[in-house]
């Protein structure tokens, strides 16, 4: 029996890793995320397959701009291990590493970003444990439900 399709909401500072880079890459590493529940939510919880909504945070207007597909399973993020890398953390050891990631494939570009502002005047449809609109989220990787993610890319 297959594993039923799961969705994600992925952000990513655009001045770092846009969409047009996704798209111009087609495939790249999630690296780089140090909170520990947004790492077990890709190591134990992603499926290859499974659904992404690629964010745009810390911007003019930050919001979802498009639409991605996790390609891989979890694996260990390298940069953890280069004392060069801004992501290295001196306690991971390749016997036992701390921070994991997957692959981003890329599907599409939305014809517009369904702005943060936007998606809050939905709360009531999206509910309150939507995460990207709950009061203290920081998450940079957290899941969405199918019905969150039909909603959501309807507003396209």
């Amino acid at each position: 029996m297959t594993a039923r399709r799961r969705y994600w909401l992925m952000k990513s500072e655009p001045d770092a890793f846009s969409i047009d880079d996704l798209q111009r890459v087609g495939t790249e590493p999630w690296n780089g995320v140090r909170n520990y529940q947004a790492r077990n939510f890709m190591r134990d919880q992603m499926q290859v397959g499974d659904g992404v909504l690629f964010y745009h945070s810390n911007c003019a207007v930050p919001g979802i701009v498009g639409t991605a597909t996790v390609a891989s399973r979890a694996y260990p993020d390298e940069t953890q291990f280069d004392p060069k890398s801004d992501y290295h953390d001196p306690k991971a050891t390749h016997e036992e590493p701390r921070w994991f990631l997957v692959d981003v494939a890329f599907e599409r570009k939305l014809k517009r970003t369904i702005a943060l502002d936007e998606i809050k005047q939905h709360g009531d449809e999206l509910g309150e444990e939507f995460a990207l609109i709950r009061r203290g989220n920081r998450l940079s990787v957290f899941p969405v439900s199918a019905s969150q993610w039909k909603f959501l890319l309807a507003l396209e």
